[in-house]
């Protein structure tokens, strides 16, 4: 949701960024007619001229309609292509249809698609998981949003606990126990008037702290009302923010101390390694979760957690017993079709040599925009991330989800966006963050920055004016 929230070292004047943004508008307008015209036709049976309401919500008068997307390459139905440094916001990570898993979803659809049975290709699923992320147990769920759901539900029922615990401006998806937020008078409320369900009280079901503030944890903890603190081990959607030294694992002996399972959401911060950021920190979580990427963009998630869970899962329910009392499972759930998906992106696309390449592509993007922010005196700052970067409009890095808000700017943000979006490069709505894909190549990473470069050096010569 765009708001006029603007952050102290935006640069420019209102007026300023309203005249180059006025520009661009035209720019992208003369670009993107046929998406005009297809989102107006649009209006008659989708709400607001699209089939879900992000993709409404990348900062532009109406979205760009996609033809095709293959690689880190996205084409337009005006024929523009643009490089993609979004890839479906973490879903395409390992970039558009990646071979392997193209060739292994044509032929299993050919096999079957969904029955409702299980087929041997979990077994390989679930060792290979076991190999990357140190968890012997694991389920299949149709998005993180359900893999976090269903993690608490284990978590609430084996410790007969109500509540779960959450960072402030954090987001698993579409959880009611994760949109509250501490607002500016200290107390629990929700984001937004939209954030409403009567049928939920979630200022019950939820303690909401500081990312990095230990204190904090252990208070609400000390309740001993918690079934389990949920949290990406760096926040991902708010403005990245990471861990201090030490903080996670403070965290693990807190949830220990006071009995709460720790559930990692590792949804986007796989991009940190070939297990992940449980892996690359040798992180001791309880539960962990993902989604998105590990099936080539298919609708997929998966959640795992330890022997010990597993064994009390077993004593209370009996084998098999626990989908019925807590609504865990779908119909469509590890289906035949995602689990061949899973498979092979795994196996093939998702390996650590792909990883190793992300790395350094990052490392060449983030030098490359800090020389930028250097060589035009720009008070901003870069997260880095495993395979992503964010450009942050603050000259420190942000400690917790407060401090990363109270610096965004979105009518700054989204004029930089579509900036670039006229020069042939998308990067993730919402905020700053650049993702590298394995076939993301240096060539590719070099017009990223010279896009930042030219952006970010015209605002600096009209704010000197």
């Amino acid at each position: 949701m765009i708001t006029d929230k603007k952050s102290p070292y935006r640069l420019v004047t209102d007026e300023q960024l309203a005249e180059l943004r006025a520009r661009e508008d035209d720019i992208f307008k003369d670009r993107t007619r046929k998406s005009k015209e297809t989102f107006e036709k649009a209006q008659k049976n989708l709400l607001n001229g699209v089939p879900m309401p992000w993709m409404g919500d990348w900062g532009t008068e109406y979205p760009i309609f996609l033809e095709k997307a293959q690689g880190n390459r996205c084409t337009d139905i005006d024929g523009n292509i643009y490089i993609d440094f979004c890839l479906g916001d973490t879903g395409a990570m390992f970039g558009h249809s990646p071979e392997a898993t193209v060739k292994k979803i044509t032929e299993q659809a050919a096999r079957g698609i969904t029955t409702m049975m299980p087929t041997p290709d979990a077994l390989e699923i679930g060792r290979e998981l076991e190999k990357r992320f140190g968890l012997p147990t694991w389920q299949v769920a149709m998005t993180a949003t359900e893999a976090n759901r269903y993690t608490i539900r284990n978590a609430r029922a084996l410790t007969g606990r109500p509540k779960i615990m959450v960072m402030q401006e954090c987001y698993h998806g579409s959880l009611d126990e994760s949109l509250p937020h501490i607002n500016e008078k200290g107390e629990l409320a929700l984001r937004t008037d939209y954030d409403s369900n009567p049928g939920l009280p979630k200022d019950q079901l939820t303690r909401v702290v500081e990312f990095n503030d230990l204190d904090a944890a252990e208070r609400e903890l000390a309740h001993e009302d918690v079934a389990a603190v949920l949290l990406e081990p760096v926040m991902t959607n708010c403005g990245m923010v990471l861990p201090a030294e030490g903080y996670l694992e403070g965290l693990r002996k807190l949830c220990d101390k006071y009995g709460s399972y720790m559930i990692i959401d590792e949804t986007h911060t796989l991009s940190n390694g070939y297990g992940g950021y449980t892996r690359a920190h040798s992180l001791k979580p309880d539960f962990v979760t993902l989604g998105k990427s590990i099936a080539g963009g298919i609708p997929v998630a998966v959640y795992g957690f330890t022997e010990e869970i597993t064994k009390k899962i077993n004593e209370t329910y009996g084998r098999g017993g626990v989908s019925d009392p807590m609504g865990i499972g779908g119909t469509l759930s590890a289906n035949q079709f995602v689990i061949a998906a899973m498979k092979e992106t795994l196996s093939k696309v998702a390996t650590e040599e792909a990883f190793e390449k992300m790395f350094r592509g990052q490392e060449r993007l983030s030098d490359g925009l800090e020389a930028v922010l250097e060589k035009y005196h720009i008070p901003w700052s870069l997260t880095r991330s495993g395979a992503r970067c964010e450009l942050q409009f603050m000259p420190v890095l942000p400690k917790n989800g407060t401090e990363a808000k109270n610096n965004f700017d979105w009518q700054l943000m989204y004029y930089t966006h579509v900036y670039l979006h006229n020069r042939g490069m998308l990067i993730t709505p919402f905020h700053n963050m650049m993702l590298i894909s394995p076939v993301t190549s240096d060539e590719d990473i070099d017009k990223l920055i010279r896009g930042w470069e030219d952006c970010l050096k015209e605002l600096a010569e009209v704010s000197r004016k």
